[in-house]
């Protein structure tokens, strides 16, 4: 699967059906820029079990305070719709798989 882009209106569809990790960011911010190369490749081995939505905070301010989303990079992970936890900060890939491994089985 490939990492998709959501937005204030089509947030809501994009986070309604299995497992999607949201990474809340914004271009200015240094840790987010760290964080997409993790999240690329977490797709890449997680891609079936796992969708992966990037939310631009600066674009999209009422989906970021909905989530009281306050630093950047912070990744909420949701299960149909409802989110299940946070990630705040850069994590490397390795601490990052053992948050998310519980939520996969």
């Amino acid at each position: 699967m490939a990492i998709r882009n959501a937005t204030d209106a089509t947030f809501a569809d994009s986070v309604a059906k299995g497992l999607v990790l949201v990474d809340f960011w914004a271009p200015w911010c240094g840790p987010c820029r760290m964080v997409a190369p993790v999240l690329e490749e977490l797709d890449q081995e997680l891609g079936g079990r796992l969708a992966i939505v990037k939310v631009n905070v600066d674009e999209n301010q009422v989906t970021a305070a909905q989530f009281g989303i306050m630093s950047i990079p912070t990744m909420v992970l949701f299960q149909d719709g409802k989110p299940l936890g946070q990630i705040v900060g850069f994590q490397p890939k390795d601490a990052m798989l053992e948050i998310l491994e519980p939520y996969m089985q």
